[in-house]
């Protein structure tokens, strides 16, 4: 059976309760179409019309309200709108969308959080990449096989359209990737998504497409600074790197500006954790590899220094 909740001005969260009771609230005029609500497996806090067709809403008819007690007439305006259907839901957060302000603490993501993030999205970009690649070479191939046999059935330039397709495609993917999922619903990559992070702009607002545009072309300043750009959402104040500081967008738990801000965590967490300890994992062995391979032809260059001498 599932939870309900339901938040009234002035309450604060009422629950948990069973579909039933929240349909006896719904029909004695306790809650209204416009009740903030939330239930256990949902993104989110929503309207309670977002729920009609899993509650059975549409078949009943909601009783008129009570009328409220008397009041100051400083908020006699509050009362008006809370009880006509049309006014937004009041309660003890101010919704904009998808968007909550006046959350409290905003928690940031640290530096080795969104670099476990960056972990899981290069792997990502990078598979694609090669499938691509070996989706190219493949369409690509019978025109190349006639260049390198010299039966005519190739070109020069069938050999430069596949190498400008391959130099293409990685930048390409990753653009796609980034900017069609920061500025999505979920305003988080793959990666981010597992560590439980996402992006906003300055204010905690979800991306535009432009916005994200700018952001991931802003990682080349990173590049160019040799990772330094990275490296400073280390000691900045707000966790931000320079392309976050260049594209005006912060990166913070995947729990802020949102209804259920309580939640947010400051810790790595688990997924984290392993993704990180895996990519340590990983450089150790590729250094071990690069060291076997590297060592034995240092020494057949001394032996044969040694020889010649």
């Amino acid at each position: 059976m599932t939870d309900w909740y339901y938040h009234l001005p002035g309450q604060g969260r009422i629950g948990p309760l069973d579909a039933d009771n929240v349909r006896e609230a719904y029909r004695d005029g306790r809650v209204q179409r416009d009740t903030l609500a939330w239930h256990v497996g949902a993104r989110d806090w929503q309207p309670l019309d977002r729920f009609s067709d899993a509650l059975g809403l549409d078949d009943m008819a909601p009783a008129v309200p009570p009328p409220l007690p008397a009041t100051p007439a400083s908020t006699a305006g509050d009362r008006v709108e809370r009880v006509s259907p049309y006014a937004p839901p009041r309660a003890a957060l101010s919704e904009v969308g998808d968007y909550y302000a006046d959350t409290g603490e905003v928690v940031y993501a640290g530096f080795w959080k969104r670099t476990a993030a960056l972990m899981i999205d290069a792997l990502v970009v990078t598979v694609a990449y090669y499938v691509v690649m070996i989706v190219a070479v493949l369409v690509f191939g019978v025109g190349l096989s006639g260049l390198f046999t010299g039966n005519g059935a190739g070109s020069p330039g069938t050999l430069a359209l596949l190498m400008g397709a391959l130099y293409l495609a990685y930048p390409l993917i990753s653009g796609v990737y980034y900017v069609g999922m920061e500025s999505s619903s979920t305003q988080a990559t793959l990666g981010k998504m597992a560590v439980g992070i996402k992006v906003t702009d300055n204010t905690g607002h979800r991306l535009g497409r432009g916005q994200a545009i700018g952001r991931w072309a802003s990682h080349l300043l990173c590049y160019l600074t040799l990772y330094v750009g990275y490296i400073m959402a280390a000691f900045t104040e707000r966790k931000r790197g320079l392309h976050d500081m260049v594209a005006s967008t912060l990166v913070v738990d995947r729990w802020a500006y949102t209804a259920r801000a309580d939640r947010q965590q400051r810790g790595l967490g688990a997924v984290a954790i392993v993704v990180l300890i895996l990519g340590l994992l990983a450089m150790v062995a590729y250094v071990g590899i690069i060291a076997a391979i590297a060592l034995p032809a240092y020494q057949e260059y001394v032996r044969r220094a040694a020889g010649a001498g």
